[in-house]
């Protein structure tokens, strides 16, 4: 009697962060069977990360089943290509130039790998277990990673451009001389729409003394911080956000004006905000979305937990890659 192949029910989703990497075993319903952390900044060596990220990957799925369960792996980072399987000058990592991560780790663990830009994991995370699920022409915008990304779904697939980089909305210009951006360039919406362009406006408006805060002094600004400030209000922090929600409904206006999509989702730390950002980004939004499609497209924010979403949205990108194995 024949032997029968047997069938590969897991893979590991790995999401790469400027601060902190996070891995995990997941099998094929999208349940996380064990997931574990570490330091990005703890290897600034590109060599030295890889040989940390596939020894721990290894550790973590020999204790949860064994090698010959995993069929592939995903990736999730800053600046990745899926196309090519690189992280290409990432302006918020430690590594720069272009890193072929994807053939550096599928070397060192003997399985296939996939990469792609956080941005597009993070639609796939969405349109397999969140709120993207049962759409086709939608847009999702992450806020975190120190940045601003996005990955634009038609017809139900992603679009990712000639070269791999559509999407790029958080280094599209909404003013002109404005703030440096770690691409090069000035006023790129990420400058004033991220965790670190909150806190820019928030050191502006200080050094400007306008308004009284108890944010003044405080060593570490943060979302957290001037949302609680926001809920105690503090008047400076509340246009802190404004000044950001202004922005962000502005630069989402422009992309729901071009593509015309169902939905946009909005994921990332900055999502915990709340009302304080949502309230006047949904105001500025619909002061400049064009008119006919006013109303039509809908701004939600993602129901997925952070911390999971990216990890389940490597997974799924690792289904969808060629299978390949030095151990056949």
């Amino acid at each position: 009697m024949e032997a029968v192949d047997k069938i590969k029910t897991r893979v590991v989703g790995v999401d790469i962060r400027e601060v902190k990497t996070t891995y995990a075993v997941v099998d094929i319903r999208g349940e996380i069977i064990a997931m574990d952390y570490f330091m990005t900044m703890d290897y600034p060596d590109i060599s030295d990360y890889v040989s940390a990220l596939s020894e721990k990957i290894i550790m973590l799925v020999e204790e949860n089943g064994g090698y010959e369960m995993i069929r592939s792996v995903g990736m999730s980072a800053p600046s990745a290509n899926f196309i090519t399987g690189c992280i290409e000058n990432a302006a918020n990592m430690p590594w720069k130039g272009v890193v072929p991560l994807a053939a550096m780790l599928r070397d060192r663990l003997g399985l296939a790998v996939a990469l792609a830009n956080d941005a597009h994991v993070t639609a796939l995370g969405e349109k397999a277990f969140g709120s993207a699920h049962g759409l086709k022409d939608f847009v999702v915008v992450s806020i975190s990673h120190g940045g601003l990304g996005s990955c634009i779904f038609m017809d139900g697939k992603p679009h990712l451009g000639v070269n791999g980089f559509a999407g790029e909305v958080g280094h599209s210009c909404v003013e002109v001389g404005g703030r440096e951006c770690g691409c090069g360039r000035r006023g790129c919406l990420e400058t004033y729409c991220s965790d670190k362009g909150l806190v820019r406006t928030v050191e502006e408006l200080l050094q400007a003394e306008e308004l009284p805060s108890a944010l003044k002094g405080l060593k570490n600004i943060s979302v957290q911080s001037v949302t609680y400030y926001c809920d105690q209000g503090d008047q400076l922090a509340i246009e802190a956000m404004r000044r950001l929600g202004f922005m962000l409904g502005l630069g989402l206006a422009n992309y729901a004006s071009i593509l015309n999509p169902e939905a946009i989702i909005l994921t990332g730390d900055m999502m915990q905000a709340g009302k304080w950002l949502l309230k006047p980004m949904r105001k500025s939004f619909d002061e400049h979305v064009f008119h006919n499609i006013q109303g039509e497209t809908r701004l939600l924010v993602s129901i997925l937990k952070e911390g999971e979403r990216d990890v389940l949205g490597a997974s799924a990108l690792a289904w969808d890659v060629k299978e390949y194995s030095l151990f056949k």
